[in-house]
């Protein structure tokens, strides 16, 4: 289930990184959303993070209600 979208994959990166300090499992993707729109060879767009469907509830509490 995704948790948040966020704008960067730091910004993804520090709150999986808050989620597995809780014990939870967490992953990170770009979306869709924009990938590949920026000049050059830079990525650009939303990351998700994303959890179980039981880890859910909890990830929300340890990330603020994200």
């Amino acid at each position: 289930m995704v948790l948040d979208v966020v704008a960067t994959e730091q910004e993804a990166g520090v709150i999986c990184g808050l989620l597995r300090s809780a014990g939870i499992a967490c992953l990170t993707r770009q979306t869709n959303v924009g990938a590949g729109a920026s000049d050059g060879m830079l990525v650009a767009g939303p990351y998700e993070v994303v959890v179980r469907t039981e880890d859910l509830d909890a990830a929300r509490e340890v990330a603020g209600g994200a």
